[in-house]
């Protein structure tokens, strides 16, 4: 009996230390929809930062990179690409040409996708027009990167949303090449998963989680309104905005100016989660 019960006991181990993966999580956090991607779209990107802050979630703005034109606004789940340092080894082992993990990463692009590319430096070529023509053949709905890009005529040509730290003729693979597709990557100290929401505008990129997207828009969508009416009010009766701002949301008391205020515009606890009491994060 003893000896049948060690046996079992060592079939066991050996099953659970065979087929043992690599301790890892999952490399997405959830899924957002279409419809609330175009949600997330129609706000600004301070509004998504504040909404993340008021749920005390880590830092979301992606600093190193800026819009490469003025028109330029994205908004799209992030398929990401992680570069690493030149070393002779790595580079004999990356699959090789089209299999290439950018080419890879270009082909789950698309309208509603933005590309997501982690540089090992600031001025280092993360591509130029022969690559990126292939992202215009994609339509993809934008291109994030904390490197910078070359060739930038062509790439405004091209027409899809780029942002990049900054511009550079040098070329990348003398300094990097790129190692891995969709998994998390670190953008200047942002943490991006695939299937975030990535939304750019002139004040720079930001991250939305996907476990989270629909409770920032939640509380970014409340807080614009309330910013809108705010503005309204201040424009008719000039004077100092201390009295109605700036405002905690979930922490505005009935009672208070602006309380008050939104009360005669027709905001209450009863249909605005910005009120004392009415958070839900």
């Amino acid at each position: 009996m003893l000896n049948a019960f060690r046996n079992t006991a060592t079939k066991s181990l050996f099953r659970t230390t065979t087929t043992r993966t690599l301790a890892t999580g999952p490399q997405a956090g959830g899924e957002i929809s279409d419809e609330l991607l175009a949600r997330l779209g129609s706000l600004s990107t301070q509004a998504l930062v504040d909404g993340l802050w008021v749920m005390g979630w880590p830092n979301a703005q992606l600093d190193g990179a800026r819009a490469l034109d003025k028109s330029h606004k994205c908004v799209g789940r992030a398929v990401t690409l992680q570069f690493v340092p030149v070393r002779p080894d790595i580079a004999k082992d990356k699959p090789p040409g089209g299999e290439s993990p950018e080419y890879e990463a270009f082909e789950k692009c698309g309208p509603n996708e933005v590309l997501v590319m982690a540089s090992v430096g600031k001025w280092d070529s993360v591509g130029g027009d022969i690559k990126f023509l292939r992202l215009k053949q994609r339509n993809i709905g934008g291109l994030v990167t904390n490197g910078s890009v070359r060739d930038t005529d062509e790439i405004l040509e091209y027409g899809f949303p780029t942002f990049a730290y900054s511009t550079t003729a040098r070329q990348g693979p003398a300094y990097m090449q790129p190692w891995k597709c969709n998994d998390i990557v670190n953008i200047d100290g942002t943490s991006v998963r695939p299937g975030d929401a990535i939304v750019g505008d002139q004040d720079g990129v930001v991250c939305v989680p996907a476990a989270v997207a629909e409770t920032v828009y939640g509380i970014a969508h409340g807080r614009e309104e309330i910013e809108g009416l705010i503005k309204e009010e201040l424009t008719k009766n000039p004077g100092p905005p201390g009295i109605y701002y700036p405002f905690m949301s979930g922490k505005i008391k009935v009672d208070s100016p602006l309380g008050k205020l939104l009360a005669s515009k027709g905001k209450t606890p009863e249909n605005s989660n910005q009120f004392e009491g009415s958070a839900d994060w």
